[in-house]
């Protein structure tokens, strides 16, 4: 699949915050802003796929995220599973693969093999790469990374003075994946949140103050406009 050749894009991920806000200012529990997140993850992928991007990466649980409330860890991954199984049918029907990033090991057995089936059947579709970061961090990305880089020396693979920066991005979780063009979050807070910190060095950087249950499509595509109005030099001139 070729990227829309107006906006030059692969891969967009998206940090998809927001969802507690969102509830508390309806006057609802968290876990009713989680449960309204979802038609927001289908108009993007209904976007990426008209526009022709290649790869979606939400940032769907991070690695911090376990420090929250049982109850509600418990809601999202009983949420993940519902997710999974009430849109694969659709996801598989427009060839969109499914694909994770993260310590998948740390999800509970039940949503894990749920999101293995998923990506086990959709393994062969063409389209779009839709890929959860779940128990995900940027910082643990690196440490495993970097662990693995160690055991090759150790085992006399290769040499410290071997060691390159594609090097390290070939030990990453999703190494065939191209680093994003542009970071998106919602929500309007602005940092990173340790999400794709070797990957983002040079992606545009576009924040939005909507919460993610209510960016659909029209959001998503003012953001790709602000993506569009950039001049990206990458540490060069023009």
């Amino acid at each position: 699949m070729k990227s829309d050749p107006v906006l030059d894009l692969r891969h967009i991920a998206i940090i998809m915050d927001g969802n507690g806000r969102w509830a508390r200012k309806r006057g609802l529990p968290r876990i009713k802003g989680h449960n309204a997140a979802e038609r927001s993850i289908h108009d993007a992928v209904e976007v990426c796929g008209e526009i022709g991007v290649e790869y979606l990466t939400l940032f769907a649980f991070s690695t911090e995220n376990w420090s929250r409330p049982k109850a509600e860890v418990s809601f999202i991954m009983k949420l993940l599973s519902r997710f999974i199984k009430g849109n694969v049918d659709e996801l598989h029907r427009k060839n969109v693969k499914i694909r994770t990033t993260g310590r998948l090991s740390d999800i509970p057995s039940g949503p894990r093999k749920d999101l293995e089936s998923a990506m086990e059947r959709t393994s062969g579709n063409t389209g779009l790469n839709l890929i959860l970061a779940l128990s995900y961090g940027g910082r643990a990305e690196l440490r495993d990374a970097f662990a693995g880089i160690a055991s090759a020396i150790v085992s006399g693979a290769f040499q410290a003075d071997d060691i390159s920066e594609e090097m390290i991005s070939s030990h990453l979780y999703n190494p065939d994946v191209p680093d994003p063009e542009v970071v998106i979050r919602t929500s309007g807070e602005q940092r990173l949140s340790n999400f794709l910190l070797w990957q983002s060095a040079y992606s545009e950087l576009v924040f939005t103050p909507v919460l993610w249950p209510d960016f659909h499509a029209e959001q998503l595509r003012e953001c790709l406009d602000e993506y569009r109005s950039r001049k990206r030099r990458f540490g060069g001139v023009e």
